[in-house]
């Protein structure tokens, strides 16, 4: 389940207990900010909270806000919009961090009315479907089952004039193409981050596969050549190819040289795919195809185990998914 289901669901939950509740937004980001668009929680006037703007005395003070508006009940409580600098240099908008970087903070005070869309979002991440949530500088929040074009975008004329949208739930897709134990240790570290997670495996009843309980999806193929006409191309897409052997490496992979993804990796040593590639060329394959594809996978940390290939492999999808979003 996604992790923002846990703040969704407390505003839900303070919601039907008539407690007041704030939602605390970053609408954007810059520099080294430590609250990076689309950071959000909520607090409600018993204290509970979840998720986080980015942590620090800025958060702290934001949140100490949040308790105080919601106190006062009998007060009609104006939404509040806050540019923050973290540089203690700065004129104005100090947040007291030193970190560098600016972030627009938005407090908005979830109303009765607000209950159908919040219960909409939350069904919508119980799902795990997309969608489309939508701020605006009006005091209203909007959701509706289409997906947006970007992930983020946040359009700013002036503080009484913007609109903020999002893509709800997974914003990326990864299919893992075998289930051995180095895609058991994969799905386990990716399952914490941003990734809706499809396995494919050929083998029936696999131990391995058996034990996944990371992955949303775990499919059966008859064989891997026909992954081509199952994962498609996209901006959010990423592909790890670490099945038993070089055939079946190889299968796999042809089936898929010519769709075009994010991250397309592939787990053996540089022996196995150097004999690999020279397959492909005498098979008359553009070398130039073999130019997009990460191997050997992962940053070069000396891996040895499943667990150490893992990390490498996530670190190397981490880096790669963060620099296409500078």
């Amino acid at each position: 389940m996604h992790s923002s289901i846990k703040i969704w669901k407390l505003i839900q939950e303070s919601l039907q207990a008539r407690t007041p509740v704030m939602l605390l937004y970053v609408l954007e980001s810059k520099g080294s900010s430590p609250g990076r668009q689309g950071f959000f929680m909520c607090v409600n006037s018993k204290g509970a909270m979840e998720g986080s703007i980015g942590g620090g005395i800025m958060e702290h003070k934001f949140v100490e806000v949040a308790k105080e508006k919601l106190k006062e009940q009998h007060k009609n409580f104006d939404n509040l919009l806050r540019k923050q600098v973290h540089d203690k240099s700065a004129a104005e908008n100090q947040s007291g961090m030193i970190c560098s970087g600016e972030q627009m903070i938005y407090l908005y005070q979830i109303k009765e009315t607000d209950k159908i869309v919040v219960e909409q979002i939350v069904q919508s991440l119980e799902r795990e479907e997309n969608g489309t949530f939508v701020l605006t500088s009006s005091g209203t929040i909007h959701f509706s089952p289409s997906i947006p074009a970007k992930d983020y975008d946040f359009i700013y004329h002036s503080d009484n004039d913007w609109t903020y949208t999002e893509k709800t739930g997974y914003k990326n897709h990864l299919f893992i193409i075998g289930g051995g134990h180095c895609a058991l240790a994969f799905s386990k570290l990716m399952s914490g981050l941003d990734f809706y997670i499809t396995l494919y495996e050929e083998r029936e009843e696999l131990n391995t596969v058996l034990k996944n309980n990371f992955v949303h999806e775990s499919i059966l193929v008859d064989d891997y050549s026909g992954l081509g006409n199952l994962i498609p191309s996209g901006a959010n897409q990423y592909v790890t190819i670490m099945t038993f052997g070089y055939r079946t490496d190889k299968v796999a992979l042809q089936s898929l040289l010519h769709k075009s993804f994010t991250y397309l990796g592939v787990l053996g040593s540089k022996t196995k795919m150097d004999k690999l590639f020279e397959a492909f060329k005498e098979e008359g394959i553009d070398e130039k195809l073999f130019e997009k594809i990460h191997t050997p996978i992962g940053i070069n940390i000396n891996s040895q185990t499943p667990e150490e290939i893992a990390v490498s492999i996530a670190a190397q999808i981490i880096q790669i998914k963060n620099m296409n979003k500078r």
